[in-house]
């Protein structure tokens, strides 16, 4: 007889308190699902603003499909440049690239003039090159990351 009334007594706490880490959990699960929504909105716009911009600035040389001339002008689309040097991919569009690079295992030696981007236009577009084609990165390029790029 006491057990069950302590039980009783026991029960209702217990219920709150797993109602309360349950709905807690919950809550946690929605504000994951809402931050990576809202991370993947300000992707898909960066993409966006950087296509435009690599409309105007980049596919004159390294062309519509990303691809380059494959002699002068490197690809873009499957460069293991772009992933394995992403502080200088970033650099090259900041201020420009001189001299010899290899891509892909081909070198490659010409000149990319600075083409006078903002911090946020380099980030928007290196997320556009890095998310086109067969290009696929998960990590934003941010403006924040562009803007601790210096000239060497």
């Amino acid at each position: 007889m006491v057990f069950n009334k302590l039980y009783f007594w026991i029960s209702p706490i217990l219920l709150g308190f797993f109602y309360t880490s349950l709905t807690s959990s919950i809550s946690n699960q929605n504000i994951d699902i809402q931050y990576v929504y809202q991370e993947k909105a300000k992707l898909q716009q960066s993409i966006s603003r950087g296509n435009d911009i690599y409309v105007d600035f980049c596919m004159q040389c390294h062309l519509a499909n990303g691809k380059g001339d494959l002699v002068n002008i490197p690809p873009l689309d499957g460069s293991d440049w772009l992933t394995k040097k992403r502080k200088l991919s970033i650099q090259s569009v900041k201020f420009g690239q001189n001299g010899p690079i290899t891509v892909n295992g081909k070198k490659f030696n010409n000149i990319m003039p600075p083409l006078g981007l903002s911090n946020q236009e380099v980030a928007d577009v290196m997320n556009y090159i890095m998310n086109s084609w067969s290009n696929k990165q998960k990590k934003m390029v941010t403006i924040e990351e562009v803007a601790a790029v210096d000239k060497l």
